[in-house]
């Protein structure tokens, strides 16, 4: 049995765990993927999360690949009322996505949700999600070049009132149930939820940022924002994108593994620190030492924390699937969280 939780200040209960989709028509062909939505669903998993630009790693032929198979999915198994299914609107930064020329606003709203709909062969998605920011952002190893400029407050307030209303307007249609944020920051996570009640227009009711035994940054200020404003968070890449697992150690590549596959335009192991190796080991050392798998022990921590509404999980491999929603049955004691705090303190931003 795997835990509900709400979703914000929704009734819409999610399960602690969500599905994650992003290597589907990349890494996974169409049948894998299928395979994998039955085991996760018939397990107890009722989340599912994509986007308009996966697969992943990214590439411009395989633009919008994953919705397409979810949607298929869903013609075939005829179950779309039974899944929360989100989706993500991309930021800007990708040359092929509507021409290369688009921000998150009102005219490239309306297009991704329209194309999001025909390729999952949907009616509505249940939460719509802004993937990252039109300014600058600090997600995918940029927290360490972050500078925000005062001076792009007013346009960014602004863009985010057209946006929150283009999203009231879709909700009133029946296309979207529900609307989120994702790699965003403290500030800009505010600033959403003042606007929304100010003008009586939606409200973001979760939060996807990266968040992992070796990327913490999330705490403490979004932390004490998701708890206090009901706007968890949906955590992504919880095991470091497998870093956790420990096969990338001592510069291991594994054959058609992420980090093995190179990304246009992104380094694909920014991750790969020696702060990061250090962590991993220790973190392996402990996991040993009582008898844990690093992987759930990664993932029941991520999802023993309050401010944590659903860690999104995915696998090309069935058998590392069925190890991670395993994992939801793993509550990790005291001690063992002590020994992981004595880690961090260690290694607090290995990457």
């Amino acid at each position: 049995m795997i835990e509900k939780r709400k979703l914000g200040r929704t009734n819409i209960e999610v399960s602690a765990l969500c599905l994650g989709s992003m290597t589907w028509g990349r890494q996974n062909t169409q049948d894998e993927a299928f395979a994998q939505m039955d085991y996760a669903f018939d397990a107890g998993i009722n989340f599912m999360d994509t986007a308009e630009l996966y697969s992943v790693p990214v590439r411009a032929d395989l633009y919008g690949r994953t919705e397409e198979i979810i949607g298929n999915y869903f013609t075939s198994r005829k179950t779309r009322n039974k899944i929360i299914l989100a989706s993500k609107i991309a930021g800007p930064g990708l040359p092929w996505i509507r021409g290369g020329d688009y921000k998150i606003d009102r005219k490239n709203i309306t297009e991704a949700l329209e194309n999001s709909l025909k390729r999952l062969k949907a009616e509505y998605i249940d939460l719509y999600q802004l993937h990252w920011p039109n300014r600058e952002a600090i997600c995918f190893g940029a927290h360490w070049r972050f500078n925000p400029r005062a001076d792009n407050a007013k346009p960014a307030l602004e863009n985010f009132l057209e946006v929150l209303q283009t999203l009231g307007e879709f909700v009133k249609a029946g296309k979207i149930r529900n609307v989120g944020l994702s790699n965003e920051t403290a500030w800009g996570t505010m600033q959403y939820l003042q606007i929304a009640e100010k003008y009586g227009l939606p409200r973001m009711v979760s939060i996807q940022n990266e968040y992992s035994l070796l990327y913490r940054l999330f705490e403490p200020d979004l932390a004490e924002i998701a708890l206090h404003e009901d706007i968890g968070l949906l955590a992504w890449s919880p095991l470091a994108t497998g870093a956790l697992s420990g096969k990338y150690l001592d510069g291991a590549r594994p054959e058609d593994s992420r980090w093995a596959i190179a990304t246009e335009g992104r380094r694909a192991d920014f991750r790969d620190t020696p702060q990061a190796q250090a962590a991993t080991h220790a973190y392996m050392k402990l996991a040993d030492e009582n008898g844990l798998d690093v992987c759930q022990m990664a993932l029941a921590f991520v999802r023993q924390k309050p401010f944590v509404t659903s860690v999104i999980i995915g696998a090309t491999k069935m058998e590392h699937l069925q190890s991670n929603i395993a994992s939801a049955q793993l509550t990790l004691d005291q001690k063992i969280i002590e020994k992981i705090e004595e880690v961090r303190r260690l290694y607090p931003v290995p990457f």
